[in-house]
């Protein structure tokens, strides 16, 4: 114990006792895993002023600072990740294929998946910013990992987790009993547990969504939303608040601490893409995260961690958060898609959008 409290590493090094699953470098891979995040709280406290080394300044020839703060976020992980001999391969958001380690490397048995920075459009304003990751088994037998061997389904997730940026710096994680908060501690540099076994409410008042984009939804979030807006006039008798930080890591942590659904829901603005947030990066991790903690997480249509991955960068509608509202907007998606839900049916979306019953 640190000042009373359990560090990250000793609350792995607990529950790698508990579970096999976890065992060999997994405690040591999630130090790199920790390392890399304390290095991009500290990039991101620099804000403006953070400075890309020389063999990374080709890559932002604009200077931006969201651009550099991406930059550094990712090499962040590469360095720390990359060397500690616990990781067969790495795939990051940043970058359209994986990383491969080093040949002359040792090589571990994890996959690690990882968001650098996520909510990045938010740098310039200086709201909340965070990193995503997940980790997988590298298949057995596996010397030379390609991005197939990432395409396992949420389901497969050994932990995952996120870094939240902000007035202080937290690190949220499940390894598949709970999911658990820490604070960082500058002082001593440690990650301390102050969160233990977060809980979602079941119900709440509280939902997130990108407004602007009403005229794209698809009619069953059309239908949920607009109840909300009608607060205690409407059918479900309550007023609702409504917040959107534009920055997944942000929203799905106000839901973790005080309830609330999260909606990126797939809309017709381009009906080639299925969803907007890439599953294996981003929706993957937090519906892991969310459903540890008594949530639930869907693409409307079915639970996330059951979606078969089949690209590396392939993107899902997310909903996830108070298992009550989620079972809701389930419902309302398989009203419309059996053609119950009347008075917002329409013939001409349903067979146009590539989520139709068949």
């Amino acid at each position: 114990m640190l000042f009373g409290r359990t560090n990250a590493n000793m609350f792995l090094v607990e529950e790698q006792r508990r579970n096999p699953a976890l065992s060999g470098d997994f405690s040591m891979l999630f130090g790199d895993i920790v390392r890399s995040c304390k290095a991009i709280a500290q990039v991101v406290s620099h804000g403006a002023l953070a400075r890309l080394p020389s063999e990374l300044a080709s890559q932002n020839p604009d200077g931006g600072s969201q651009r550099t703060l991406d930059l550094l976020s990712n090499e962040a992980f590469l360095q720390h990740c990359g060397w500690g001999g616990h990781l067969a391969a790495m795939s990051s958001g940043e970058m359209d294929d994986i990383c491969p380690l080093p040949a002359d490397g040792q090589r571990g048995n994890y996959l690690l998946v990882f968001e650098p920075l996520d909510g990045a459009s938010n740098i310039d304003v200086n709201l909340t910013v965070g990193s995503i990751f997940s980790v997988l088994r590298c298949p057995e037998d596996c010397r030379d990992p390609t991005a197939a061997d990432f395409l396992q389904p949420g389901t497969s997730q050994l932990a995952a987790g996120y870094a939240l940026y902000g007035p202080s710096t937290m690190l949220v994680l499940t390894v598949g009993n709970g999911t658990h908060g820490f604070t960082l501690d500058r002082e001593i540099g440690e990650f301390l547990l102050t969160h233990p076994n977060l809980k979602i409410p079941a119900a709440t008042r509280n939902f997130a969504i990108n407004t602007s984009n009403e005229r794209f939804w698809e009619p069953p979030i059309r239908r949920y939303v607009d109840e909300c807006l009608a607060g205690q006039t409407g059918n479900r008798e309550k007023d609702f608040n409504m917040r959107w930080v534009a920055s997944m890591v942000a929203d799905v942590h106000r839901i973790l601490m005080r309830g609330g659904v999260f909606m990126y829901p797939r809309d017709t603005k381009d009906l080639s893409r299925p969803g907007h947030l890439e599953l294996l990066h981003r929706a993957n991790p937090m519906a892991m995260i969310v459903e540890q903690a008594d949530g639930l997480a869907s693409t409307g249509y079915e639970r996330i961690g059951d979606v078969i991955p089949t690209e590396l960068h392939g993107q899902v509608p997310v909903i996830l958060g108070s298992r009550d509202e989620v079972e809701r907007i389930d419902r309302y998606h398989r009203e419309y898609a059996s053609g119950d839900d009347k008075p917002f049916s329409s013939p001409l979306f349903a067979t146009r959008t590539l989520f139709r019953a068949g």
